[in-house]
């Protein structure tokens, strides 16, 4: 689809490519631009971390994009940003099944520095943010210096600097590396016996097969997270048969999508201190009405939640005995929140079956599931999930003194605010373990990560040559999260991704206006510097 016209904060001229701010630092010896040169031309330079640091931007989805554009804007010209796939984007290229749509409001889920004033809904389809974040790059000039086919299989730090191998073999090196990988890119695929004999299509949804015809075949979709659910609307229609197999039953906060209106979207464009008020509106909601709460249990605002969400099954779904089958034994919020303007409508449709037998086997004609039933289908979705705790891995990093995160993770992954971890100086993660995931606007997390460390590389480049967290401050940090986590709505009973092999929610366990006052200023006393 097009990409849908855009409108920064910024003055109106920055709107035009010819006066988009410009990415790279123009060399005065060689006449080129600094993020322009060849691999080759970086791991043979040197750097110095105070006048001209080089960083590795690692990803380019929302996270990396706003690395390169937040670098620009703070005078550190000198990057290189790499991506394993053949385009932008992270999760919303990789995932384009019927129905994709952010669970977050459209003018909430974008950079605070490039507005849109053209979202069509309020909540968008995946193609629209797509297309939002390729025009955001192609704006500030970041698409034509993203590195695409380099997948990084090692990443090392060596004589104070950090280098990266391709799985191309070509290599690089810089002082900082900004760690955008995001976490939901590893599908996970279920441990069903036979899941290699179906004769059908069969696909993950992050591996949607558009070459697939729908229309008029049978579909079954294994799965009841956020992405089942969005499918399951948009395919019920076009369905001869769609059966959901269900293993836990979700709690689903209804969700209406209106479309803005062009007298809207022409008074966005007009005026864009509303935009900046809406905003203002959106983020204050889903902090004080929902945010701030999952660290309290016994929160009243989560009980309202909850019966907010019991309304909307029983007022929605008429058979008593599929209402049940619907029902959740968990308190709403224990698992990711799913919000859903039509699921109930069309798992209630005369083609479409909710399935909650247990799964036996796959067969070659469909599913079989334990009460001998075979399911017969012709397309089979397996909406599963992704393996939430791979973060950079699998590549293989290596930090101080052959430290290898592989070994420091062996017991699942961590890490300092989120951010940084110890013996791995001069390496920032974007989203990584233990930060606020779920119903955020990542975005906007991204965003304040990425001031606090800026606020470190400045302590670098003024102080010392390389920083990281004490291994006193990462366990204290550790310690502290591990005993808020118990008070947390996600440890109220249920099973989900949030949670470590210990059962013990992996999640930012606080408020999260702390976790706003935290990214404001580090703590610099928490470092160890070089």
């Amino acid at each position: 689809m097009a990409s849908p016209r855009l409108q920064s904060i910024e003055p109106v001229d920055l709107m035009d490519r010819r006066t988009a701010p410009k990415i790279g630092r123009d060399d005065s010896e060689t006449g080129r631009n600094s993020a322009e040169m060849t691999t080759e031309d970086h791991s043979m330079t040197t750097s110095s971390t105070s006048s001209n640091p080089r960083f590795l931007i690692i990803g380019a989805g929302m996270s990396g994009i706003l690395s390169a554009i937040r670098l620009q804007e703070a005078g550190l010209h000198n990057f290189a940003i790499y991506e394993k796939a053949d385009r932008l984007g992270g999760t919303w290229r990789e995932n384009t099944y019927p129905g994709i749509a952010c669970d977050v409001p459209s003018h909430l889920y974008s950079y605070s520095f490039a507005f849109n004033p053209d979202w069509s809904h309020r909540f968008s389809a995946g193609s629209e943010i797509q297309a939002y974040f390729e025009d955001v790059a192609r704006r500030y000039g970041v698409d034509a210096l993203i590195r695409y086919g380099k997948e990084i299989t090692r990443c090392e730090r060596n004589d104070g600097r950090w280098k990266i191998t391709m799985a191309d073999g070509s290599t690089d090196a810089g002082d900082f590396v900004i760690a955008a990988t995001g976490v939901l890119h590893h599908p996970s695929y279920p441990d069903i016996a036979g899941l290699d004999r179906f004769a059908g299509a069969m696909f993950h949804s992050a591996r949607w097969n558009h070459d697939v015809p729908l229309a008029g075949k049978r579909i079954g979709v294994i799965g009841t997270g956020s992405s089942a659910i969005q499918i399951v609307g948009a395919l019920v229609d076009q369905a001869a048969e769609l059966s959901l197999f269900q293993r836990t039953p979700q709690w689903i906060a209804p969700a209406l999508n209106p479309a803005y209106s062009e007298t809207e979207k022409a008074n966005f464009r007009e005026h864009t201190e509303a935009i900046t008020q809406l905003r203002a509106e959106i983020s204050h909601m889903f902090v004080e009405g929902f945010a701030n709460h999952l660290a309290d249990v016994n929160s009243i605002q989560l009980q309202a939640l909850h019966a907010f969400c019991v309304a909307n099954l029983e007022n929605n779904v008429k058979d008593p005995v599929l209402r049940e089958k619907l029902r959740p034994n968990y308190r709403a919020g224990c698992k990711r929140l799913i919000m859903s303007e039509n699921f109930y409508d069309a798992i209630q449709r005369p083609n479409a079956r909710l399935v909650t037998e247990s799964i036996e086997r796959i067969e070659e004609a469909g599913v079989r599931t334990r009460d001998g039933t075979l399911h017969a289908l012709d397309v089979l979705v397996l909406a599963t999930g992704f393996r939430v705790d791979r973060f950079m891995r699998p590549m293989d990093v290596v930090g101080r003194n052959g430290t290898r995160l592989e070994e420091v993770w062996r017991n699942g992954p961590y890490a300092y605010m989120a951010i940084a971890l110890p013996d791995f100086p001069n390496l920032f993660m974007l989203n990584g373990p233990n930060g606020p995931v779920g119903n955020f606007s990542l975005i906007e997390v991204a965003e304040l990560q990425f001031s606090y460390i800026l606020q470190l590389v400045e302590q670098v480049r003024s102080k010392c040559k390389e920083l990281s967290p004490s291994r006193a401050a990462m366990e204290r940090f550790d310690r502290e999260r591990r005993e808020a986590a118990k008070n947390t709505i996600w440890n109220s009973g249920c099973k989900s991704w949030y949670l470590d092999d210990g059962g013990l929610p992996t999640a930012w366990p606080w408020t999260f206006d702390r976790f706003r006052e935290e990214m404001s200023r580090p703590r610099l006393d928490d470092f160890e510097t070089k």
